[in-house]
């Protein structure tokens, strides 16, 4: 048995600093390089609208899901989270305890009103996470009425609200172009109607939106394992021949078994690999292919256009902001934060500086403000001491003495 060298060693250990080294720059490249929110503004209006048209659906017939008298009443709604049915959840509604049909309407009113205003991108650093919010009440409210789409909604709603999604395609962004100079000078209002730059929530956000989904499609593959259908490559054609979902006649699919048999194969293959052929960019556009494939077909065939819609708009998280920039907009840094990012453009550094510039000249005379207003109290100060001491020098004349009272204090 042979030992390994001191130098050997070394080398081994300088090869093991290395591969830290790499590791930990690749982690931190991929979770804090800046990033551009223009397809998180994208993903916010396709959200927002269907978010919309959800909840115009429910208006229709707001009284059979909302109410005492509603198909599945508060008390039984109640029920099917507070551990009467099963295990306690963390599922809560203040929806369990609205009975009455003119604020259950209101509450409804303000709803459609804030999930507009989201869609719109008005105000979004508040409407986003209050449409989220209310949102999930109704998704606790309506449990058993549920389906894939009011769960996709929502937690595209969720990330997009930790991000600035209203930065760009929004209300916000013509605001924040009517407003540039007092965005500059007050953080509030800077806060309010964010820039469309590179920044780290952008990439935070898009960074937990893209391994949701990855982990969406592996658990949704597994399930599909589970069953014969889809090994035997039937799935395909039982889906087809469905007629509760069916809304284009497809079973001229069955005279082509080869052809349904290759369909859930491959469907299968890329339900459970999609988290790890969606990262390098030579399997990417292949993986984003087969979805839109994928999800157009149940949309168009199996008569779920809302829910394939939104899964094809979730898989735009993939796409690259940089083909979204305008031709004039001055290119920073890599929105990807990938290896083969390119350095900082330097018309990107010049508008970065000028706004630094701009913000300065702004502290600068804010300050130039409060040095006037100190100066004056200061003068007021020193009107009162000497008024002060000249009451003293009434008063007590002979203990002041020849001190007297410096006019030039």
């Amino acid at each position: 048995m042979t030992h390994p060298t001191p130098s050997g060693l070394g080398n081994l250990m300088l090869g093991f600093r290395t591969w830290l080294r790499v590791g930990f720059t690749a982690w931190d490249r991929f979770w804090f390089s800046p990033r551009y929110p223009h397809v998180l503004g994208l993903l916010r209006i396709c959200t927002g609208l269907m978010l919309l048209y959800s909840h115009l659906l429910l208006a229709t017939e707001l009284s059979s899901f909302l109410g005492e008298d509603a198909w599945i009443n508060n008390t039984t709604a109640m029920q099917l989270h507070d551990g009467a049915f099963g295990v306690s959840d963390m599922g809560r509604s203040y929806l369990w305890h609205v009975s009455n049909p003119l604020l259950l309407w209101l509450h409804h009113a303000l709803t459609l009103l804030v999930t507009g205003a989201f869609a719109a991108g008005l105000l979004t650093r508040i409407t986003a996470p209050a449409a989220w919010f209310l949102q999930l009440m109704y998704l606790h409210r309506l449990t058993g009425t549920l389906f894939g789409l009011d769960q996709i909604i929502t937690y595209l709603t969720m990330y997009l609200a930790l991000t600035p999604s209203g930065s760009c395609f929004s209300v916000d962004a013509w605001l924040r172009h009517r407003l540039a100079g007092k965005c500059l000078t007050h953080r509030k209002l800077d806060w309010l109607f964010p820039e469309a730059v590179p920044s780290l929530a952008a990439n935070l956000g898009t960074r937990l939106f893209q391994i949701h989904l990855c982990v969406i499609y592996f658990f949704g593959g597994l399930a599909k394992a589970r069953g014969e259908l889809w090994w035997d490559g039937t799935a395909t054609w039982f889906a087809a021949a469905n007629y509760e979902y069916q809304s284009m006649d497809m079973t001229w699919i069955s005279r082509y078994p080869w052809l349904f048999s290759a369909l859930t194969h491959i469907t299968l293959f890329w339900e459970i690999m999609y988290f790890a052929l969606v990262w390098p960019r030579l399997t990417r556009p292949i993986v984003l292919a087969l979805a839109v494939a994928v999800h157009g077909g149940i949309a168009i065939c199996l008569g779920m256009v809302t829910f394939g819609t939104m899964m094809i708009a979730a898989n735009v998280i993939f796409v690259e902001p940089k083909w979204l920039l305008p031709k004039s907009d001055e290119r920073g840094p890599d929105a990807s934060g990938s290896r083969d990012s390119k350095p900082v453009d330097a018309r990107f550094l010049a508008r970065e500086q000028d706004r630094r510039e701009q913000q300065i000249e702004a502290e600068k005379e804010k300050l130039q403000i409060r040095e006037a207003k100190l100066r004056e109290r200061v003068g007021k100060l020193k009107k009162r001491e000497r008024k002060v001491r000249r009451a003293v020098e009434k008063l007590r004349p002979d203990e002041i003495g020849d001190e007297g009272l410096n006019e030039d204090d």
